[in-house]
């Protein structure tokens, strides 16, 4: 599985990076561990999957992580998780 992760604000991306798990893990799993390798990455705190962002995810395999998602005030509008690749 390889997951995209962008922080954007103005509709100007401030950073990315790419998280590859090719692990025998859940899919669940390889999500859950992508979003704590980004958050580490890029210095945040852990954004709580709000229903909404749940809903999106589980569409589109795309979803994005707004303030509403994180406790502490964060410098970006948002950031932008999704699986680019899945292991089949």
């Amino acid at each position: 599985m390889v997951i995209w992760a962008r922080l954007w604000k103005h509709n100007h991306l401030l950073r990315e990076t790419t998280i590859e798990d090719f692990s025998e893990e859940t899919r669940t799993h390889k999500v859950f561990h992508a979003l704590d390798e980004v958050c580490l990455q890029f210095d945040l705190a852990q954004p709580m999957w709000l229903d909404q962002t749940v809903r999106e995810f589980q569409r589109h395999a795309k979803c994005r992580f707004t303030q509403d998602a994180f406790v502490e005030p964060v410098d970006f509008d948002y950031m932008e998780f999704q699986i680019l690749e899945e292991d089949w």
